[in-house]
């Protein structure tokens, strides 16, 4: 397309170059030129754009990462100045935890007007730097096809993150010179380092070495597509591998090297085996808080590896002895190459004793037969059972996150949506919105608790809307769970406000015109199940479950990682 074009044709033709196909948003005075044009955009000769419309912008960026999240995509909103804009921060700051690609278009008063406190002016790009990879603000209609195309370029490439940009009203509406624009390099910036030789033969030594290996499984897997490179990895040295919660989808779970999942609320064996190995192997994993306890004392008796993309994270947390900073598509068919064919049965067999004595002391649904109220892992293992490890799982925020991600199953990449770095309560409904229209083709089922789910409950609107097919679990605890949980555990059981009234659903999910069931007595569980899958569009399955239900294992926070406990009387 040649001849003038003001800012907001300009930043539609800049997305449609990019590949958008759909934007999830929130119209508002200071961004309506651009909702105005993309009215044209939606429907006719000019579509490309499927624009969703949410019911608060917090949604807008949590629907944007779950569409990332599954598609591997950049996701996109769009949203006005001010409030609006505010709004989305908490999503850019989850997007920035948990590295996953969203690109934030939000109105800005005119350049005249900034710093005269007008109307719905806040300095976006002051309050969302520290959280984002890059955050900008286009002054110019000439300067959107360069600004997007390097937003697009920072937040999907290395390490991936959210960007924001900020656009003033005058830059909107003026017209400029449409030129295409395509940025591949950003000075000072490198994407994907090219892996040290040094690193890559200093790794293989140690790993050709060792007696008892363990790899740590990272969301790194799945954000480089390294999923066939990390089974060839895993299986030329025989090599046992437990996946961090954001990882989980990275190796299938039924693979005979899957060990379990790390972290606070992980399985006991790998937690244990952490402290027993003699070489540790960190794959796109960050070594958080929540996965190593008491870092000062952290698998000190192995040689610790770490495979990142971002050499920010290298020694941040705990010392390695050797750093590959690469991505790890690149990074672990090179030191795959320099391996020799190994068995460790032994070493694996060690983990036995400890998968026995979890089994035998956490109620796991589908090993114990139970009485008594419906359980929540009961739940989520009924659920992963109807849909044999072929749905994609996101959860929200407390207990029905901790038992949703351990007893699910996945058999495909990038099959978890949940938030991990910051823990963002009604992430779940908004991003699960996302996740249908990333992958259509897929099952998405939806684990929330009833505190996170009426954090976000106005976008059953957008579900009804959209007739998104979110299949929604509602876990009904009557309680903030997992507050609740440390309350009876480290606060002398003093229940200060984790008690909630709740509402009706059944009468909620009928204004929203939303099919619904309850389940409360576990003979029926199978045939609700089987009821909510087998209808078209959205459904809620509401589960009235054990109100103080604990999730064990646990790891108690300031303990190291062999201190985790398998029932609160230990």
């Amino acid at each position: 397309m040649k001849g003038k074009v003001t800012g907001s044709e300009a930043l539609m033709l800049a997305l449609k170059a990019e590949g958008v196909k759909t934007i999830f948003g929130y119209p508002g005075g200071a961004i309506m030129p651009v909702f105005d044009i993309l009215y044209d955009y939606t429907r006719g000769e000019k579509k490309a754009f499927n624009h969703i419309l949410v019911r608060h912008e917090q949604a807008a960026t949590h629907a944007a990462q779950g569409y990332a999240r599954v598609s591997g995509e950049v996701g996109v909103c769009l949203v006005t100045s001010g409030p609006g804009a505010t709004n989305t921060l908490t999503g850019v700051a989850d997007a920035m935890m948990d590295s996953t690609p969203v690109v934030v278009i939000a109105g800005q008063v005119s350049t005249a007007a900034l710093g005269t406190d007008a109307f719905q002016e806040v300095d976006l790009v002051g309050v969302a730097q520290p959280i984002s990879k890059w955050a900008y603000q286009i002054r110019r209609p000439e300067d959107v096809a360069w600004a997007v195309s390097r937003a697009f370029y920072i937040a999907r490439s290395g390490r991936p993150g959210p960007v924001v940009l900020d656009f003033p009203k005058n830059a909107q509406t003026h017209e400029c010179e449409w030129e295409p624009q395509q940025v591949t390099s950003v000075r000072s910036y490198v994407p994907y380092p090219e892996p040290d030789d040094g690193a890559i033969r200093a790794a293989a030594e140690l790993i050709n070495a060792a007696e008892r290996p363990l790899a740590l499984v990272g969301q790194g897997v799945e954000l480089g597509g390294a999923h066939c490179q990390l089974v060839d990895f895993l299986e030329r040295a025989d090599i046992p591998a437990a996946r961090t919660m954001l990882g989980l989808s990275a190796l299938p779970s039924d693979h005979p090297l899957n060990v379990g999942m790390l972290g606070m609320h992980g399985s006991y064996a790998p937690n244990m085996m952490t402290q027993q190995c003699d070489v540790l192997i960190a794959i796109g994993m960050r070594f958080s808080d929540r996965v190593t306890g008491l870092m000062s004392t952290y698998a000190r008796q192995a040689k610790i590896i770490q495979l990142d993309v971002d050499p920010s994270e290298i020694d941040k947390n705990i010392k390695t002895d050797v750093a590959v900073v690469a991505d790890c598509k690149q990074s672990l068919p090179a030191i795959t190459a320099l391996l020799q064919q190994r068995s460790h049965k032994a070493w694996r067999d060690a983990f036995t004793p400890y998968y026995n004595m979890e089994r035998e002391q956490v109620i796991i649904p589908a090993i114990h037969p139970v009485e008594g109220p419906l359980l929540m892992g009961e739940v989520v293992n009924a659920v992963a059972e109807a849909t044999r490890g072929e749905a994609v799982l996101v959860t929200d925020v407390g207990l029905n996150q901790m038992f949703a991600t351990r007893y699910f199953r996945y058999l495909h990449p990038r099959s978890i949506v949940t938030s991990g770095g910051l823990g963002t309560m009604g992430f779940g409904l908004p991003a699960a919105v996302g996740a249908t229209f990333g992958r259509p083709d897929r099952t998405v089922c939806l684990f929330m608790g009833d505190g996170g789910f009426q954090m976000s409950i106005q976008e059953l609107g957008t579900i009804m809307e959209q007739h998104a097919p979110v299949k929604m679990i509602l876990l009904n605890n009557n309680y903030l769970g997992n507050v609740r949980q440390w309350q009876d555990m480290f606060y002398d059981g003093r229940k200060s406000f984790t008690r909630m009234m709740n509402p009706a659903y059944q009468h909620i999910a009928e204004g929203y015109g939303i099919p619904y069931a309850v389940c409360i007595n576990r003979s029926e569980l199978a045939e609700k199940i089987a009821e909510m899958l087998a209808t078209d569009g959205p459904f809620l399955l509401e589960c009235a479950v054990r109100e103080e239900e604990n999730i064990m294992p646990m790891t108690p926070p300031g303990c190291s990682v062999d201190e985790m406990k398998l029932s609160l009387d230990d």
